[in-house]
């Protein structure tokens, strides 16, 4: 996808032209202009160029947050139908937040839109971004920091599951319109979207007195995919990972470029942290002072300690905070947003801390897959192993020996042992039969959820420092005209 794209229909058949074939596309569509304008760019698109084995699908989220949205989803299947584009409708169900509606909103679409490229047998989803949007975000994050932003990505992983990407990013909203003119099609505008009450709605309409505010996206994106490709060779040579909780950065690590550090150590708090963002500017700055001084010592920030030492920098999370989540028969979730949870087992399962636990719970030993119960009174050899997707595996660093944990700071280990999660049920250990049921994994909340393509090498890097499963690779055989 080139960001020099001088027509929506010249945009959309080079993204047609980057794609891995044969492949399904899910239309997100909810009628207004953008979304109609690249349904109908794809299909007449899709439709003359029959070797690229490309088909469409679309879907439509009422978010059930005004009078006439059922009207407009089916408005939105006549189109698709009169089209002969398989579409359905999926409604946000359930009560609605006070506060926080468009990211609530945001959040249950996409959940959707992925249920609905599950019954498609979708390979991926499409949204009708413009640089109209690109815009508005690159503004409106301005006016919270002054560091440069990679604004909106044109491709993000959602839910480790599908690629959601964005073909019209660098097109106009006013192009888009034209180009439906011009096949008599019209739209749907949403009220909400002139409703002054929202950030973004204001920021529009400050941005329509000033258009030459423009932003050197391409090079914001460059530089975002060379830190990540640095960070991820930082994790090969300066990190260490013990039994999945205690991180070791090593001290030749906090002697690096200290741009590449940044976004290592960033993310790798917001990892430890169960944050869905690296700390703020002011708190990285606090952190690299401290993590590149000569004085050892501790600190706090993001929910993580920070144990600077001789043999280097080791993070856990904070003995705070860890809220219980409790999980009936056949439910998952995400606890302490570091770990994912999923129980198969029959009863209902409580996943804590292991410090607020009973003196002892059951785990899996590394050697032997027969529980035993271990308890926190010999914290180097109270965590045994982790599970994984797929079964019960130990998470190590490579190479690592049972020895290597009797050298690692008492007190740092003692932390990470207390962070980490607990299965009991009513207060009691869980059986071996149950124990076998319950799917746990580790979970990073910077990256799990929404993974944009500028962060993918470092996050597939951090995931297989987990022993974690890698990302999927986006459906793509090339990237701003690039071969990947």
């Amino acid at each position: 996808m080139s960001p020099e794209a001088p027509s929506p229909q010249q945009a959309t058949l080079q993204f047609l032209n980057s794609l891995q074939s044969p492949a399904r596309i899910l239309v997100a569509i909810s009628g207004g202009s953008d979304s109609t304008g690249l349904l109908l760019l794809l299909d007449e698109a899709v439709k003359a160029a029959p070797h690229l084995k490309i088909s469409l699908c679309a879907a439509t989220v009422d978010h059930a947050l005004r009078a006439g949205s059922a009207d407009e989803a089916r408005d939105v299947a006549a189109l698709c139908a009169s089209r002969g584009i398989p579409h359905t409708t999926l409604v946000w169900q359930g009560d609605k937040p006070k506060t926080g509606i468009m990211a609530a909103a945001r959040e249950a679409r996409y959940a959707l839109l992925a249920e609905a490229a599950k019954a498609f047998d979708a390979d991926l989803i499409v949204t009708g971004h413009t640089f109209d949007d690109q815009r508005e975000t690159l503004a409106m994050l301005g006016m919270r920091t002054e560091q440069v932003s990679t604004g909106i990505a044109d491709a993000v992983l959602f839910d480790r599951r599908f690629w959601i990407l964005r073909p019209l990013l660098f097109s106009t909203r006013a192009d888009v319109r034209a180009f439906l003119r011009e096949r008599g099609a019209g739209w749907i505008d949403d009220p909400s979207n002139e409703d002054m009450k929202y950030e973004r709605v204001r920021t529009r309409r400050l941005l329509s007195a000033d258009t030459s505010a423009q932003k050197d996206i391409r090079a914001a994106w460059a530089e975002r995919l060379a830190l990540s490709s640095g960070g991820a060779e930082w994790l090969d040579r300066h990190f260490r990972l013990h039994r999945g909780l205690l991180g070791q950065v090593m001290p030749d690590g906090l002697r690096q470029d200290r741009a590449v550090l940044d976004y290592a150590l960033g993310r790798l708090t917001a990892v430890f942290g169960g944050q869905p963002f690296a700390p703020g500017r002011a708190h990285m700055e606090r952190i690299l002072a401290f993590a590149t001084g000569s004085e050892p010592g501790r600190m706090t920030a993001g929910r993580v300690v920070f144990d600077f030492r001789r043999d280097g920098l080791y993070l856990t999370r904070e003995s705070r905070g860890m809220v219980p989540l409790v999980l009936q028969p056949g439910e998952a979730g995400v606890w302490d947003g570091r770990f994912y949870a999923w129980n198969g087992s029959t009863v209902s399962i409580e996943v804590e801390a292991a410090a607020t636990c009973a003196p002892s719970f059951l785990c899996l030993s590394q050697e032997s897959s027969a529980p035993k119960s271990l308890g926190a009174k010999d914290p180097s050899r109270f965590i045994e192993s982790i599970t994984a997707r797929g079964g019960w595996i130990p998470v190590t660093s490579t190479g690592m020996r049972e020895d290597h944990i009797e050298r690692l700071p008492k007190a740092a280990w003692k932390r990470a042992v207390a962070s980490a999660p607990a299965l009991t049920a009513e207060g009691a250990p869980l059986s071996e039969e149950s124990v076998r049921r319950v799917d746990l994994t580790p979970y990073f909340a910077p990256f799990d959820r929404f993974l944009t393509r500028f962060d993918f090498i470092f996050a597939n890097r951090l995931s297989a420092v987990f022993a974690m499963a890698p990302y999927a690779r986006p459906p793509l055989r090339s990237i701003d005209g690039k071969t990947i």
